[in-house]
């Protein structure tokens, strides 16, 4: 997959795994790029390691569904981070 497709499908897994999660993920536009790049290399790596799959093909629904996983894993742990500075303050 080239970098502008990465690029992409992280954009929008990010976008889907913050449709998914309940409540309100702060970040903007980037943030949602940065975690979902960040998600769907940590999905595509877990998949590898896992399950014997990689994130060569972008129309394959198994690298769409390991984007997003990892993308929610992302996020899950942006929240968990974010919302503790927020409870310090």
């Amino acid at each position: 997959m080239s970098f502008l497709g990465f690029l992409l499908l992280g954009l929008i897994a990010g976008a889907i795994a913050k449709a998914i999660l309940p409540g309100r993920q702060g970040g903007g536009w980037f943030i949602t790029l940065l975690l979902g790049v960040i998600g769907a290399f940590l999905g595509g790596w877990l998949g590898g390691l896992l399950f014997n799959v990689n994130l060569g093909d972008f129309f394959s629904l198994t690298t769409w569904i390991l984007a997003i996983v990892g993308s929610l894993i992302v996020l899950l742990i942006y929240g968990a981070i974010a919302n503790r500075r927020q409870a310090k303050s």
